[in-house]
């Protein structure tokens, strides 16, 4: 039987290993899942085990911490026990890079999200990206911008294109979302930042200035890291922004798919907002999701340009089918049965 150790460490790692676990357990894989403990407050992490039915972690490293160098020993000892035949790696997180340091030249990588690319080498996540990607011996791309990414570039590992999980993600649990009420009186626009560049003290002041400027009333679900760098540098937010505590999976596909727009720095998101048809903002210079951005679907801004961004922010009619059918966890598995 082909056993596969999968590494996962924060909320959208979680997110698409829910619909690939079934697809794994299905096609006759034994999946034994490693959490590095990346995130660790409940609200952005064993919330989602619970709600998603994903299986427990074997493996709880409970590191508590994002630096890769401490994460790579501790997951390279349960290689070591596990013996898999596959590292199963998502995405772009220092998680990612850790699990693909750990696998080392002793047991192949398989990286979900493989060829993606802002083209911007300030973002931490790029430069995690383009290693793992090199380190694969089987890259799972989300469509065939990706792919031709990796042959440009020379990546040695196979690739296979297979769509998008999280869209398989968004598939399954849409119903079950869009029978929740959201909680919240529409109309509104869902707002989330965490990334570290717009967390810094001069970036994450503009943006409060900037939602200052905004004449709309915002939910805004506050990361860890966000609520820490507001109180930190005594940053108050705007009377029509709400702040509340982070949301489950489901809670916050009920929250966007009721909003009338969505503004956010998560790669995720950007792509749960095309996929439920709700126009995005992104507060960055770039992203690797650029599909959404020439659909007309996402509008990239800085701080200053959001007010006008948001103003003319739409969803196109007719918007084309983006990263795949909603079926990549059944491509990936049979990718890693073979």
């Amino acid at each position: 039987m082909t056993k596969v150790l999968s590494v996962v460490g924060n909320r959208p790692q979680f997110i698409k290993s829910a619909p690939l676990s079934v697809a794994l357990r299905e096609a006759g894989i034994d999946e034994v899942v490693l959490h590095t403990g990346q995130h660790w407050d409940p609200a952005m992490s064993q919330v989602f085990f619970d709600e998603l039915g994903i299986p427990e972690p074997a493996h709880r490293l409970d590191l508590r911490t994002s630096d890769p160098q401490a994460m790579t020993p501790p997951i390279r000892e349960v290689i070591e026990g596990e013996r898999p035949d596959w590292v199963l790696v998502y995405g772009d997180t220092n998680s990612t890079l850790a699990g693909a340091h750990a696998a080392g030249e002793e047991v192949p990588i398989a990286h979900v999200e493989a060829g993606l690319r802002s083209f911007d080498r300030s973002m931490p996540e790029e430069l995690n990206r383009i290693e793992v990607d090199r380190l694969s011996a089987l890259l799972f791309c989300p469509d065939e911008r990706s792919a031709s990414q990796l042959e440009q570039e020379g990546v040695p590992g196979r690739r296979e294109v297979v769509g998008d999980v999280m869209g398989d993600a968004t598939r399954i649990f849409e119903p079950l979302a869009r029978r929740r009420a959201p909680g919240y009186a529409q109309p509104y626009t869902v707002l989330t930042i965490h990334r570290q560049a717009n967390t810094e003290p001069r970036q994450l002041r503009a943006i409060v200035e900037a939602l200052d400027g905004v004449e709309r009333r915002f939910v805004f679900p506050v990361h860890p890291r966000t609520r820490h760098a507001l109180d930190v540098h005594g940053l108050r937010l705007p009377a029509h922004v709400e702040a509340i505590e982070p949301l489950g999976y489901l809670e916050m596909l009920a929250l966007v798919a009721a909003a009338e727009a969505v503004v956010t720095d998560s790669g995720g998101l950007q792509k749960e907002a095309y996929w439920l048809r709700v126009p995005c903002v992104t507060l960055r210079p770039s992203t690797e999701w650029v599909d959404t951005v020439m659909a007309g679907a996402n509008r990239l801004a800085e701080p200053a340009q959001l007010a006008a961004a948001l103003e003319t922010a739409r969803f196109p009619e007719p918007a084309p089918q983006l990263y795949g059918d909603g079926h990549a966890s059944e491509r990936i598995a049979a990718a890693l049965y073979a």
